[in-house]
């Protein structure tokens, strides 16, 4: 019998993504069984990043700072933003290093299914920064899914009056492929051969 508290940490756990049931009561009992080395140092990190990390109001990145040190970097292009679906994109793609822009994160995709619109997006600030900031290129680094290409889409409907160049991914990224699983190399590739869409 497991008790009310070790049942809510479980199912606490199993609400993140990719976990289920097995694995999440896996975790709780390893977290338990190592509450100093595991457990406390976790319950520090949560409270730190509870307190701390705050969303950037240009661009909707994660950081400790508002705007980000993305957005503050003076050494970054201004003259690209790239446009992303997720927090993970951007993670992406500073990883591999060798996009030195700006980023505009979306929050998601268009997905009627999932009940996600323009309004859940973060497309309003996007048109707000379009119209105030002087970008010669914006490129539409969305992931090939339908979800992903319908938002490409409305986007390059609501921005192509801007008379700025907007280009997207080659179709190096796989169909059905999200961008923030890709390798650094066909991330590379794609990024390299994005084509313009207007």
């Amino acid at each position: 019998m497991i008790g009310i508290e070790v049942e809510k940490l479980i199912n606490s756990i199993a609400k993140l993504p990719g976990l289920g049931k097995r694995s999440a009561q896996r975790i709780a009992l390893h977290l338990l069984k190592h509450k100093d080395k595991s457990l406390h140092p976790l319950l520090s990190s949560m409270q730190d990043a509870i307190k701390k990390i705050v969303n950037c109001e240009l661009c909707g990145n994660i950081d400790t700072v508002n705007p980000c040190s993305i957005c503050n970097d003076k050494r970054r292009d201004k003259n690209t933003l790239c446009i992303i679906e997720d927090i993970s994109d951007l993670w992406a793609f500073e990883r591999t290093g060798f996009y030195r822009g700006l980023y505009h994160v979306l929050g998601g995709a268009l997905s009627a299914i999932e009940g996600i619109g323009i309004e859940e997006l973060n497309i309003d600030n996007l048109i707000k920064r379009v119209k105030k900031e002087k970008y010669k290129e914006i490129i539409l680094a969305l992931s090939a899914t339908t979800e992903g290409q319908t938002t490409s889409h409305v986007i390059a409907d609501k921005i192509e009056h801007f008379n700025i160049e907007i280009t997207r991914l080659a179709q190096g990224l796989p169909v059905g492929g999200e961008v923030q699983y890709l390798d650094e190399n066909t991330l590379n590739t794609a990024f390299q051969a994005r084509r313009k869409i207007t």
